[in-house]
């Protein structure tokens, strides 16, 4: 078994992604489960429920978050306000931190990085992380950066960011 193997089979046992799965399983290919889903967390961080996430795809390593571009989210100038694109991004670096985390461990944001590379065109965005692989969950403490990109319907990552996740083992 290789460290990457036993790195995916450590972040598969985080109860967040053990719990999307089984909401998967749900009606209408997981349109129901993926919609229910989304409103914990949003319950869980209320904050969140300003920009409406819809968790898209969820894996250890990997999340897609979409909002609707709506006139409540623009700035001044009518296009996607520079903080709620920082609000989409902690929404897909926190459900990925928490679906990627084993039980025996925990996490906290310890700061982000924003880029604001251009104006969002009109329609939905999407959030997207992904991380190169999956970090080896030992005794130590580490700092984990979590890639995200903000994308604009044409596909355009109009705000980049880079969230710093500070993880540690759970005290016995």
């Amino acid at each position: 078994m290789t460290a990457d193997t036993t790195a995916l089979q450590a972040a598969e046992s985080a109860p967040t992604f053990k719990l999307w799965k089984k909401m998967q399983e749900m009606p209408l290919g997981g349109l129901v489960g993926s919609w229910l889903f989304s409103q914990g967390i949003c319950f869980k961080a209320p904050y969140f429920r300003t920009v409406r996430p819809q968790i898209k795809e969820l894996r250890p390593g990997l999340c897609r978050v979409t909002a609707p571009n709506r006139r409540g989210m623009h700035n001044h100038i009518g296009t996607y306000h520079a903080i709620a694109s920082c609000n989409m991004a902690e929404v897909a670096a926190g459900v990925m931190t928490e679906a990627t985390v084993p039980p025996t461990h925990r996490w906290i944001p310890a700061g982000m990085t924003v880029e604001y590379n251009a104006k969002a065109s009109k329609g939905a965005v999407m959030a997207v992380t992904r991380l190169e692989e999956i970090p080896e969950f030992g005794d130590e403490k580490f700092d984990l950066i979590v890639p995200v990109d903000v994308l604009d319907a044409n596909g355009i990552a109009f705000v980049t960011a880079r969230i710093t996740m500070y993880i540690s083992p759970k005290k016995r």
